[in-house]
């Protein structure tokens, strides 16, 4: 039998005011020491990914070559890392940033270690849309506002399909996005079916990640700056969130504005991340459960420090794609899916264990 009402309800007071003083604890000597610790670790990481990623691709440039580059206006150097290597490396950074911040707010919101914008369907929608567009010969801004408006088409009918009498349940949600996500793959493989010879290997490479043609960081790091801006204030939120969505009720947090609102901005992210970059998957699935091992579970630490180690992930990711098979490059998404899969599995079973 189910407990009374008044008697969960009784059960989550309690819980919220052990979780409040926990938080109003949370300063202590030891875990500041960690936490700075392991950011000050972090950001050396990102960058020296970030100088390691101006240095490296079919030409390689040593640290004085590099220094002259960013020096010197008129050198080869100068064009070679201003033209080519800062944008790819600025976009590979926010991209892995907007990924592994949607796949935080994706685990929130369902309250499962699984979910992540391409598990729900999102980015499957977008790469319907810009498949699609390419097969009808458009280019440049139209591919991405059709894959944007895929990515929202999606979000919005895993939203409608998944809605029941009492409205939206974690459960259904996860299980409609995972419906949708395989009806979108079937239709990007009829596309590729339909594709000219000519336009396959561009729509390969692009559904598999591509960042060789990424000149304008601009957009992507404006939308990543602005989507952390927005979600760090609600990080107690989301804590609560996480816990319990009853304990967040009682706390007064907005919870359906706040499951509304996590849904609609990582679908933006994500729609974002794949007009750029294509499809780069498990950085959204697996940086949140490393951060979370480092850091622990307080979204204040969870949200800044997700985006940063997923900029990370991806500018290194980047960085073995330009040089393993030099001068030939690699699929960006596709060496982030062969070190994600059993990284996430060691993750799980370290979890379960």
């Amino acid at each position: 039998m189910h407990p009374p009402a008044r008697t969960r309800l009784d059960g989550a007071a309690s819980a919220a005011v052990t979780f409040a003083a926990h938080e109003s604890g949370y300063e202590s000597v030891q875990t500041v020491r960690r936490v700075t610790a392991v950011c000050f670790v972090l950001v050396l990481a990102a960058l020296a990914a970030f100088v390691m990623s101006l240095m490296s691709g079919s030409v390689e440039m040593s640290v004085a070559e590099l220094w002259h580059g960013l020096r010197a206006t008129d050198a080869l150097s100068h064009t070679l890392v201003f033209d080519l290597r800062l944008p790819r490396t600025l976009t590979a950074f926010a991209a892995g940033g907007v990924l592994a911040l949607a796949g935080v707010l994706m685990q929130v919101l369902l309250r499962n270690p699984l979910a992540d914008p391409f598990v729900m369907g999102v980015s499957g929608g977008a790469a319907v849309a810009a498949l699609a567009a390419m097969l009808l010969g458009m280019s440049g801004l139209f591919i991405d506002v059709s894959a944007t408006l895929g990515a929202l088409a999606t979000t919005l009918l895993v939203f409608a399909l998944a809605r029941g009498e009492g409205g939206w349940t974690a459960a259904r949600l996860l299980l409609t996005g995972v419906v949708v996500a395989a009806g979108a793959s079937a239709v990007v493989s009829m596309l590729l079916s339909l594709g000219e010879e000519s336009q396959l290997r561009g729509m390969l490479f692009w559904l598999m990640g591509d960042l060789s043609l990424s000149s304008r960081p601009g957009p992507l790091l404006a939308v990543f700056a602005t989507a952390l801006a927005l979600a760090f204030p609600f990080a107690r939120h989301l804590n609560l969130l996480a816990r319990s969505e009853l304990q967040a009720r009682v706390l007064g947090a907005p919870v359906e504005s706040l499951r509304m609102g996590m849904f609609l901005v990582s679908s933006i992210l994500t729609a974002a991340c794949v007009t750029t970059t294509g499809t780069i998957g498990f950085v959204g699935l697996v940086t949140p459960h490393l951060i979370r091992l480092m850091l622990g579970a307080d979204h204040r630490l969870v949200l800044p420090g997700s985006a940063l180690l997923g900029g990370t992930l991806v500018m290194v990711a980047d960085v073995c794609a330009r040089t393993l098979f030099a001068p030939r490059q690699l699929p960006v998404g596709a060496l982030t899916a062969i070190a994600g899969v059993p990284l996430f599995l060691l993750l799980m079973r370290r979890r379960s264990s």
